[in-house]
């Protein structure tokens, strides 16, 4: 004979706050310090390339991401400086912080794309080529490396998007060092041993009676 309880069975609890912050965590360091990593390696790359006539021959040409714009390698530096900041902080200042990585991150972006299409910097290596302050590179060609800098630009937006959804969650570093406010213990003074007279000289100049009475 089977017997029917109506006491309910205990069902698993959904996951807390403390698993949504380890999670986000994890996953904000990972975008935020791969996308750092990213966009500076793509600043470092061949952005365009091009030619310039120079004494009636075509002279090869290429550009640099930092010859292109320095914005993208800037903030990404700034990134993941903000990022290592977001565990000094607390509050309001780490809301603040996460809104300054998420900026970054876009900043990134934006900078990186307009730059995919920037003739300035091979425009500028072709007049010093050729000697003429007007001349133009010709049958100019972009590389895919402005893309990979967005791309780690991305990453670093949504570090700081899980930095201002989640960062209050997140742990900050150990406030040992910190001062609270709360007043110090003094440390007493052991009366000077009687039988040490070195003791005793040293208590009478700090204007203490040696007896400890």
């Amino acid at each position: 004979m089977e017997y029917v309880t109506a006491v309910p069975h205990p069902r698993s609890e959904a996951p807390g706050p403390a698993r949504s912050g380890r999670r986000s965590l994890a996953l904000a360091l990972l975008f935020g310090a791969l996308g750092a990593v990213v966009a500076l390696l793509a600043s470092r790359q061949g952005w365009s390339e091009g030619t310039a006539t120079v004494a009636g021959g075509d002279f090869p040409l290429s550009a640099k991401g930092g010859d292109v714009t320095g914005v993208p390698a800037s903030l990404a530096i700034v990134g993941l400086a903000a990022l290592v900041a977001v565990f000094a902080v607390r509050r309001a200042g780490r809301f603040l912080v996460a809104g300054l990585l998420a900026l970054s991150g876009a900043g990134t972006v934006v900078s990186a794309l307009l730059g995919a299409s920037d003739t300035s910097a091979l425009d500028e290596k072709a007049a010093q080529a050729s000697g003429d302050s007007g001349a133009t590179v010709d049958a100019m060609t972009h590389t895919a490396w402005p893309y990979v800098a967005a791309a780690g630009g991305l990453l670093l937006l949504l570090a700081g998007l899980l930095a201002l959804r989640y960062g209050r969650l997140w742990p900050a570093m150990s406030g040992r060092y910190e001062r609270d406010g709360t007043p110090r213990p003094r440390k007493t003074r052991v009366p000077a041993d009687p039988d040490r007279p070195e003791e005793i000289w040293k208590a009478l100049d700090r204007g203490e009676d040696p007896t400890g009475a």
